[in-house]
C-alpha cells in the first residue's frame, strides 16, 4: 500500500515537471532578484530596441583566450544582449576574436585601429610571471548599411581593476541602447553652431561636431543679419532645438543678446562655453615667456545673472592640473619634458548627475570660476576645481617661470570653485520689467521649462591639430594623454535634448563582486584542498553512513 502511494506520487511529480518543461518552451518568464536590478532593462532601453527595424547584428570582439577580468565583461555583455534579443528578435549577436587566424597580426592590428577600434593593453601576473597582451573590447552594431561602434571597456584615471570592471559593466546598457537609438533615428533634432562673434573656427570643433552628427542635424548659424532683419533672424533661430556658443571673443550687441534671450524663453536649449578672461597659451610663446591676462566683457553678464549665474573675470590656479611640454636645451640636444601647468586644471567628476557619471577626468585651459546665486532656478554644479585651488583676478601677468617655482600650498584652498553648471526651470526673460532694445521685435516674458549649461572654459570643446588635421577631442598630442572632454560634452547636449530620458540610464549602479587577487594567492592552497578533499570526504561519509544504517536495519 505504502509502495503504491509512493509510486503514484513519483509519477505525479514526474508529470508535473514534464508539463512545466513543456510550458517553458512557449511561455518565457524571468525574475530579477538582484539587489541592483542588474537584469532589468530600463524603459528607455526597451523603447530603443523595439524601434529598430530589420536585422540588427551585434559583433562583439571579446572571444578567445581572454584575461580573467575580460571574461567577466564578456559574460555580462552576453547576458545583456540576450535580454535585448528577447525584446526584439531581429537583434542577433556573435562573439569573435579579431586576431584569430590572421597570419599578419600587425596588418590586422593596423586595420582595426584604422576603424577606430583601439586595443586595450592588459598586463597580467600569475605565478610570478608577467605577461602583456592586446584585447579589443568593442562591439559593432550593424543595421542595414549603418554601423555604430560601442566601447565596452572604460577607464578612469587611477582606478583599480575592480572599479574599471564595474564602471564598464555599468555603462554597457547605456552604450548599447545609445547605439540602437542612433541607428533608429528617423527625424533628427537640429543644433545650431553660433557664429559671428569670434567663436572657435570649425577646424577646432571638427571632432566634436563629427560625433554630434550621429545624433542631430548640425548647421552653422550667424547673427550677422540681426541689424537688418532681427525678426527674421529670431524666427530662423527658433527652428533649431539647441544652440552651442563655443568661445565667443567679440561682445554681443543688445539686439543679439535680446534674440538669444527670446530663443531661450521660447524653449531653445543652449550650451555656453565662455572665457571671462582673455589669455592664450600661444601668447606666452615669446622671448619673455609671459603675457597679460585681461578681462573679456562679452556683454552677457545681465543675461546670466537672470538665471542665477555670474562668470567671474579670474583664472583658476589648481595644484591638481594637467601637463604641458616644454623644450630644454638647443639644437640636436633639445629635450621635451612634460611639466605641470597650474592654469590647466584637471577636473574629476562628482558623479552627481547622468551628465558626469563615470567619466574620465576633464582638461580645462585657463578656466574661470562661476558664482551661483539664489533664485527660483535649479542649479546643478557638474564640475568644480579641486580643494587645492585658488582664484586669481585679472588683469594679471602670466609667466612660464611658474613651472620653475615651488608652489606655496598654504595659499591654496578652500577651492572647489564651480566651472560647469546646469540650470533648469521655467525660464523668464532677462528683459522682464526692463526696457527692451527694440519695441518692434516679438516679446515673450515667460516660457516653458527649459535647460542650459554654462562652462567657464571655451577651449574645453576645442580639439588639437596635427599637420592641419583635427585630432580626437580630449587627446593631447604633446603628452599622449586622453581626457573625458568629448564624452562630457556629448552627454551635455544629449541631456539638453533627450526627451526620452535615455541618458538617465547612466544613473544605474551595478556592483560586481570580484576576488581579491592577494587574498586568493595567500589562501590558494586552502581552497584547493577544500575543493578536492571535501567532496571526497563527503563521499566517504555518505558511503559509511549508508552501510551503517543498512547493517542496523537488516541485522
Amino acid at each position: 500500500m505504502k509502495n503504491s502511494k509512493l509510486l503514484s506520487r513519483l509519477i505525479g511529480l514526474a508529470l508535473l515537471v514534464g508539463l512545466l518543461n513543456l510550458l517553458s518552451q512557449y511561455v518565457y518568464k524571468r525574475w530579477d532578484l538582484t539587489e541592483d536590478q542588474r537584469f532589468t532593462l530600463a524603459p528607455q532601453s526597451i523603447a530603443a530596441a523595439e524601434a529598430l527595424e530589420g536585422p540588427v547584428v551585434v559583433d562583439v570582439l571579446l572571444e578567445g583566450d581572454l584575461p580573467a577580468e575580460f571574461l567577466k565583461l564578456r559574460k555580462e555583455t552576453a547576458l545583456l544582449l540576450e535580454q535585448f534579443s528577447e525584446i526584439n528578435p531581429n537583434i542577433q549577436f556573435t562573439f569573435a576574436d579579431p586576431m584569430e587566424g590572421t597570419a599578419g597580426s600587425e596588418e590586422t592590428l593596423q586595420q582595426l585601429q584604422a576603424l577606430g577600434l583601439k586595443p586595450a593593453s592588459v598586463t597580467t601576473e600569475e605565478n610570478n610571471r608577467v605577461s602583456q597582451e592586446l584585447v579589443f573590447p568593442w562591439a559593432m552594431v550593424t543595421n542595414g548599411e549603418r554601423t555604430e561602434k560601442v566601447a565596452l571597456l572604460r577607464n578612469l584615471l587611477g582606478a583599480s581593476m575592480e572599479e574599471r570592471i564595474n564602471n564598464s559593466i555599468q555603462y554597457l546598457e547605456y552604450g548599447l541602447a545609445d547605439a540602437f537609438t542612433k541607428l533608429g533615428f528617423r527625424d533628427k533634432k537640429k543644433v545650431a553652431i553660433l557664429k559671428g562673434n569670434g567663436e572657435l573656427e570649425d577646424r577646432y570643433l571638427a571632432d566634436f561636431l563629427t560625433a554630434l552628427k550621429g545624433y542631430y542635424n548640425i548647421a552653422a548659424f550667424t547673427l550677422d543679419s540681426v541689424e537688418t532683419n532681427a525678426a527674421g533672424t529670431l524666427e530662423s533661430l527658433k527652428s533649431f532645438d539647441a544652440a552651442i556658443i563655443a568661445k565667443p571673443t567679440e561682445a554681443f550687441t543688445d539686439v543679439e543678446k535680446y534674440l538669444l534671450d527670446q530663443y531661450m524663453v521660447g524653449g531653445g536649449k543652449t550650451l555656453w562655453l565662455m572665457d571671462a578672461a582673455a589669455i592664450e597659451m600661444d601668447s606666452l610663446m615669446n622671448e619673455a615667456g609671459e603675457a597679460v591676462a585681461l578681462r573679456r566683457d562679452l556683454g552677457l553678464g545681465d543675461l546670466f545673472f537672470r538665471y542665477g549665474l555670474r562668470l567671474n573675470a579670474d583664472l583658476i590656479n589648481d595644484l591638481y592640473c594637467t601637463q604641458i611640454v616644454m623644450a630644454t636645451g638647443s639644437g640636436s640636444g633639445s629635450q621635451y619634458n612634460p611639466v605641470p601647468w597650474f592654469y590647466y586644471p584637471m577636473l574629476f567628476s562628482a558623479d552627481n548627475h547622468p551628465i558626469n557619471r563615470q567619466l574620465e577626468a576633464l582638461r580645462m585651459q585657463f578656466a574661470g570660476s562661476i558664482d551661483t546665486l539664489e533664485n527660483a532656478y535649479k542649479k546643478t554644479i557638474l564640475y568644480t576645481s579641486s580643494p587645492l585651488s585658488k582664484k586669481e583676478g585679472v588683469p594679471r601677468m602670466i609667466s612660464l617661470d611658474l613651472i620653475r617655482q615651488e608652489p606655496d600650498r598654504s595659499t591654496y584652498g578652500p577651492g572647489n570653485y564651480p566651472v560647469a553648471v546646469l540650470v533648469e526651470g521655467d525660464f523668464q526673460s532677462a528683459y522682464k520689467n526692463r526696457i527692451r532694445p527694440s519695441g518692434e521685435l516679438p516679446y515673450r516674458e515667460e516660457g516653458p521649462e527649459n535647460k542650459m549649461i554654462v562652462i567657464s572654459d571655451g577651449d574645453l570643446i576645442a580639439n588639437q591639430l596635427q599637420n592641419g588635421r583635427p585630432l580626437e577631442l580630449g587627446y593631447d598630442k604633446w603628452t599622449n594623454n586622453f581626457y573625458g572632454n568629448k564624452e562630457f560634452l556629448l552627454n551635455a547636449v544629449n541631456y539638453l535634448l533627450d526627451d526620452s530620458g535615455l541618458i538617465n540610464i547612466r544613473n544605474k549602479e551595478v556592483r560586481i563582486p570580484l576576488l581579491d587577487p592577494e587574498k586568493f594567492a595567500a589562501s590558494r592552497g586552502k581552497w584547493q584542498l577544500l575543493n578536492i578533499g571535501l567532496p571526497l570526504l563527503l563521499i566517504v561519509l555518505i558511503g559509511w553512513g549508508f552501510n551503517y544504517f543498512r547493517r542496523r536495519r537488516f541485522r
